[in-house]
């Protein structure tokens, strides 16, 4: 890994992963004392630094497409599903 001219440095994927690091978590840096630099979740954001409430403020906002409850149910179902609904009626 290398750091770049602004400082920072890319987490693999399978480390972030394993790690529940999520796009938004805050993290700190350790440094103990033989040098070593440790990256752990900041623990001082409360319920915002958790992974849940990571994942649901990347979604926010992205189920607005102004149809009812009934319209995407039955886009869901797609035709079949209508069609089996119209012969119920």
């Amino acid at each position: 890994m290398r750091i770049t001219s602004k400082g920072q440095v890319t987490i693999p994927q399978d480390v972030r992963e394993r790690a529940g690091l999520m796009p938004g978590t805050d993290v700190d840096f350790k440094v103990d004392s033989s040098g070593a630099v440790r990256i752990v979740k900041s623990r001082g954001k409360g319920w915002r630094s958790t992974r849940g409430a990571a994942l649901v403020a990347r979604l926010r906002g992205k189920g607005d497409f102004g149809l009812t409850t009934d319209e995407i149910v039955a886009l869901m179902r797609g035709p079949a599903a209508e069609e089996v609904a119209r012969k119920r009626k």
